[in-house]
């Protein structure tokens, strides 16, 4: 099978790099390898010595690492990053110099039409970084009621019209399921009034709900944060981007309250207007780094 060529741009990597500083024999975790932008420059700076292992759960992300990362020091692991230490015990690695986790989706996950991840997809309205694993997003919107629906989009959405969108969706599955990415932001677009002024489309927030359901991300959010940080050797940094508020108040709390860190941003960075300008993807990320104590 050919492997296609990444058209994902790692989101705020001076940043990153800035933060991790990588030096020639380091050991780094790039805890969500996706199209392998951060993964390549991290590994370049650590080689010939050092050491990159990167972890993702999209089997399609592992294998395209494997083939464009070939001339570089990455070793590629299909994993949860929540799972880093027995990953690490595997490898026969105690500890590393720092770790990224970079919570974003990639533009590669956004270009499979089979995967339902961009809105105007017409393939299946799965959502899942694994696709072996668990059950798509379209089976929770066939079996789910309104009420369970309409806080699952509240709650992991933080969408104010959670309660009219669960109503429509039930509706519609009484006369035909909805099955594709481009269905549900359809629905939702009736459903979300939007202002000139609005920037984001109206069924983001209903599609970052499902996604956050369907993966089980804040809960791998939090046993990372949980567990990461015995994996890093002192003064090493953990660095992570998040792109809303429900990840982002996971991270800072963590970084604030747990007495083996140290907070390197007391505000979290975010990506300059150049880089929003060329990636839009970048607006809404925030970068905060950590230390070990």
């Amino acid at each position: 099978m050919t492997v296609p060529t990444s058209v994902h741009t790692p989101v705020m990597l001076a940043e990153v790099l800035a933060g991790l500083v990588p030096g020639p024999g380091a050991i780094i975790v790039d805890g969500t390898l996706g199209g392998g932008g951060h993964s390549r420059a991290l590994a370049e700076r650590v080689q010939p010595a050092g050491r990159v292992i990167a972890l993702d759960r999209d089997p399609a992300a592992i294998e395209a690492a494997r083939k464009h990362l070939a001339d570089l020091p990455v070793t590629a692991v299909q994993a949860n990053f929540c799972d880093l230490p027995e990953v690490l015990a595997e490898l026969g690695v105690a500890s590393v110099d720092g770790i990224l986790l970079d919570l974003g989706l990639s533009s590669d996950q956004l270009a499979d039409q089979q995967r339902g991840f961009s809105f105007s997809s017409t393939g299946p309205l799965d959502l899942r970084f694994d696709p072996t694993r668990d059950k798509p997003a379209w089976r929770l919107l066939e079996r789910l009621s309104a009420e369970h629906l309409a806080d699952l989009i509240y709650h992991y959405g933080e969408e104010r019209y959670s309660r009219r969108i669960a109503r429509a969706i039930v509706e519609q599955r009484r006369e035909k399921p909805i099955e594709t990415a481009a269905e549900l932001a359809e629905l939702v677009r009736r459903c979300v009034p939007r202002s000139k002024r609005d920037r984001i489309d109206p069924a983001t927030r209903t599609f970052q709900a499902l996604r956050i359901a369907v993966n089980d991300e804040l809960k791998s959010l939090e046993i990372a944060l949980r567990r990461l940080p015995d994996c890093l050797r002192p003064a090493g940094r953990l660095a992570v981007i998040s792109f809303h508020s429900l990840e982002d108040r996971r991270v800072k709390e963590a970084f604030r309250d747990d007495p083996r860190l140290t907070a390197l941003t007391r505000k979290p960075t975010v990506a300059t207007e150049g880089e929003t300008a060329e990636n839009p993807r970048s607006r809404s990320a925030k970068l905060r780094v950590a230390a070990r104590n």
